[in-house]
């Protein structure tokens, strides 16, 4: 596809790091979701999701055979629930160690940091992504991911940074 082609023009100083990536890890609130949660008085009542960061998990998944864990802070039924229809078997909730989940994912799934994408776009994603073999945040990630993500997408978060970054994955991982 012409997209595929001008992703793998346009980021060519990553084509080693995404040579290694076996599995993606994404951060929920701010890259999954466009950072908005609805509360009611009963508390959070339902966050957005972007269909099209569904259809990257879907396309990383069928198209290179990586899958997608979530990572969040947050104990939410909002994140359970999407990542059973996506399909993502291993996400984590609730967590206040990142770092501590790391290690978990790449025994689980018998890979190092190299093998690791990562996404994330806030203070809280700072030490996993000094760790990751390949990293991005969205468009709209704050200022205190930005020096530490290898890419950048030109999407924000909830409206397809997910999906963009899956993209550039597939297209230097499928047909080689």
């Amino acid at each position: 596809m012409v997209i595929d082609e001008k992703l793998k023009q346009e980021n060519q100083h990553l084509k080693k790091k995404i040579e290694k990536i076996k599995i993606v890890v994404t951060d929920n609130d701010g890259v999954l979701t466009d950072t908005g949660v609805y509360y009611s008085a009963k508390g959070e009542e339902f966050k957005r999701f972007s269909i099209r960061d569904g259809m990257g998990v879907e396309r990383l998944r069928k198209h290179v055979g990586i899958g997608t864990v979530i990572i969040t802070g947050e104990n939410s039924g909002s994140v359970k629930a999407r990542a059973e229809k996506l399909k993502i078997t291993e996400f984590y909730l609730g967590v206040k160690d990142k770092i501590k989940v790391l290690e978990e994912i790449k025994r689980k799934n018998n890979i190092t940091e190299e093998n690791i994408a990562y996404i994330g776009d806030d203070v809280n994603d700072v030490a996993m992504m000094k760790l990751i073999g390949l990293t991005a945040t969205p468009a709209d990630g704050t200022i205190f991911i930005k020096d530490f993500a290898d890419f950048i997408c030109s999407n924000n978060s909830g409206n397809g940074a997910f999906r963009e970054f899956a993209e550039l994955i597939i297209a230097f991982k499928a047909n080689k």
